[in-house]
């Protein structure tokens, strides 16, 4: 239900063809103008061949994840619930560990701490990031490491496929002034010089901006896990110290944490190689709160 929900977004699946779409023809470029031509004959092809279609197949691996899996929506009652007595249960839900717990008006539920409504999924996600039309769907608690891990491997496939495309170009440059051709002979090939030039100034231009935007993206998620804090938190955070002075915020719910810890929270307490792998890991517990539809008290 959760892709489904998140599909409905044109935006973002014009955003998923253009993701598969630059990266089979980062790989078709990358193999027919690029390997084929300069190595050809040599076992670099094969290596620096194996090695791309490597890095782009663990990235649409990650993507995959990303899109599919459910980024923590908190689930919906069975039957509606009565919010007339919530001010009368807000001792007792602090009293059984509740605290932090809020009401959501759209989806009609409760939700737990550091849960927020995104508008695009219509549902409410835990520890939402936001919502990120590349991957059709929300970044939460539950899918944040497959999305790290996308910008990761999209950030090595662009800075390994610009490394080949300046090799390439250069050795295309050294060995057409060593031949010294024939005039004729250079007419004959224009068009397919043309051509090849061509797909490496796209593939430069496609490197370096999907390289610098996602690595941009990257460092700015490393930084709100090692903060412990989501976007939409910072957000609140520093609109309550405008509004209090520069008064610290108050209203945190949650303690800080060691930063390796906050890490494994999200990429799994495995081994650190484990880190770089689509692999599923056991979601974690904020706080010691099990998730529910209803936060344990009487309604």
């Amino acid at each position: 239900m959760a892709s489904i929900r998140c599909r409905r977004d044109p935006c973002g699946f014009i955003c998923l063809l253009l993701t598969y779409f630059s990266v089979f023809y980062a790989d078709y470029v990358v193999i027919q103008y690029v390997l084929i031509p300069a190595y050809s004959g040599s076992v670099w092809c094969t290596l620096h061949g194996a090695v791309f279609n490597v890095i782009l197949l663990l990235l649409l691996a990650c993507h995959s994840k990303a899109v599919f899996s459910d980024p923590g929506m908190v689930p919906l009652p069975e039957t509606a619930i009565d919010f007339s007595d919530l001010r009368s249960q807000s001792s007792r839900m602090n009293e059984r560990g509740c605290e932090g717990w809020t009401v959501c008006s759209r989806c009609e539920t409760y939700r737990p701490p550091r849960a927020h409504h995104c508008k695009v999924c219509q549902r409410c996600i835990r520890r939402m990031d936001h919502h990120c039309p590349w991957i059709n769907n929300c970044v939460g608690e539950l899918n944040q490491k497959y999305f790290i891990q996308f910008l990761f491997y999209t950030g090595m496939a662009s800075l390994y496929s610009l490394v080949l495309v300046v090799s390439a170009w250069v050795w295309r440059i050294r060995s057409e002034r060593e031949e010294d051709g024939e005039k004729d002979k250079e007419g004959e090939e224009s068009p397919s010089k043309h051509l090849i030039v061509a797909h490496y100034i796209i593939l430069l231009v496609e490197s370096i901006l999907f390289g610098v935007f996602v690595m941009v993206i990257f460092y700015d998620q490393l930084v709100s896990i090692i903060t412990d804090e989501t976007p939409i938190e910072q957000m609140k955070n520093k609109l309550m110290k405008d509004r209090a002075n520069g008064a610290p915020p108050t209203h945190n719910t949650h303690t800080r944490k060691p930063k390796l810890a906050l890490l494994r929270e999200v990429f799994g307490r495995g081994s650190v190689l484990c880190w770089l792998l689509p692999l599923h890991s056991a979601p974690p517990s904020v706080g010691g709160i099990s998730y529910s539809a209803l936060p344990d008290y009487d309604v």
